[in-house]
């Protein structure tokens, strides 16, 4: 029997793992999100055994590019996690996000449940029957498969680069709208 006194005090952590073009966007998303306790920006859905960003980059290697997200989810739901991730990119685009394509910066849901799974099934039919979007959803949902954390000058990448020019032209307008539409979702 489990002793209760130890759970005193912990908070439930759960995972989320996204892919929704560049994971510098992704991560810089949900690190401001209130309940969002770590993000890592990674590899997973590919065929090869610890991918180097190159290999990721040639579009061979199968892997999508990541950010798997440690969250509290009695502060934040999967479900909030969800609606952030259908509307901080294009779902309707395959192998795309704005300028970078191939199948390394496709719309990947990786779920770590059958719950998870679940949820985003009916998410994504229920924004689909609703005809927010002009063109069909294309984000794959898939269990997740083996994970593989990026090299170390991924992490953190906005945070740690924001004049560069990806990051002011692509990443800040990003952020911007994020602060915008989820204002009560936020960090304080």
């Amino acid at each position: 029997m489990e002793n209760k006194i130890t759970n005193i005090g912990k908070k439930p952590l759960a995972t989320a793992t996204f892919g929704a073009g560049c994971f510098w966007c992704v991560e810089a998303i949900f690190q401001r999100l209130n309940g969002v306790k770590a993000v890592e920006s990674g590899y997973t859905g590919g065929n090869i055994i610890n991918p180097t960003y190159e290999q990721v980059c040639s579009g061979r290697s199968g892997h999508a590019e990541v950010c798997r997200i440690t969250f509290d989810s009695e502060t934040i739901s999967f479900e909030d996690l969800l609606e952030v991730f259908w509307k901080t990119h294009d779902p309707t685009t395959l192998n795309c996000q704005g300028n970078d394509s191939g199948t390394q910066y496709r719309s990947a849901i990786f779920g770590h449940n059958t719950e998870q799974l679940r949820i985003a099934e009916d998410y994504r039919e229920t924004l689909d029957e609703s005809g927010i979007f002009d063109d069909p959803i294309v984000t794959e949902i898939v269990p997740i498969s083996e994970y593989y954390k990026a090299e170390n000058y991924h992490q953190n990448y906005f945070n740690s680069n924001s004049q560069q020019p990806y990051c002011t032209h692509i990443i800040q307008p990003k952020v911007d709208k994020l602060q915008q539409v989820f204002r009560d979702k936020l960090k304080n």
